[in-house]
């Protein structure tokens, strides 16, 4: 019984990295287009070329498919579509630092471009806060805090910038904070 399981797992896992393999291949093309800035062809490809869409519905469960998600949502948000960018990017998972926090921020956008202000500080902030970092965590803040001063909550936004100007003290970004302090305080 157990020799039956351990052969269906290696079959599996030699199925998943043949499929890996497979989209990883068909998805060259559609990243030279996404490349070219031909986002609808990158999206849908042609008559010999897969899109993102179709490695998506084609290799599911690989790791092509999930980065598939994530040049969907860019590809969407060039197209002006927010909400398909959104759904694209929310399916898109990685431990990597700069393009997990990239994706959240790119949802915050969206947000920002439906006026979904509250929401969109959430994405912001989670992006300011996975891994943070000098270059960009200070970027996603900046962010938030435009956010929030479109909800007139400058509470926040003062907030926002004060984080950057105590705890990013090496940013391009904090002389800018440090600016905005200023305005703030003298608004509130």
């Amino acid at each position: 019984m157990l020799s039956i399981l351990g052969a269906s797992i290696l079959i599996w896992n030699y199925q998943k990295v043949k499929k890996e393999a497979a989209a990883q291949d068909e998805m060259f093309q559609a990243v030279y287009e996404f490349e070219a800035g031909e986002y609808t062809k990158a999206l849908q490809g042609d008559d010999t070329h897969a899109g993102f869409l179709d490695i998506i519905q084609t290799y599911g469960i690989t790791q092509a498919a999930n980065l598939a998600h994530f040049y969907s949502g860019v590809c969407y948000m060039q197209q002006t579509n927010y909400e398909e960018a959104i759904q694209h990017l929310k399916k898109f998972k990685a431990k990597d630092y700069l393009l997990q926090a990239r994706a959240w921020s790119l949802i915050g956008d969206a947000l920002v471009e439906q006026q979904s202000y509250s929401q969109a500080v959430q994405y912001y902030k989670k992006a300011a806060e996975y891994k943070p970092n000098e270059v960009f965590s200070p970027i996603y803040l900046v962010k938030a805090a435009i956010a929030y001063e479109a909800q007139k909550d400058y509470r926040n936004a003062l907030k926002c910038y004060q984080k950057i100007a105590k705890e990013y003290t090496k940013s391009s970004l904090y002389t800018e904070a440090k600016k905005h302090i200023d305005r703030l305080e003298a608004l509130m």
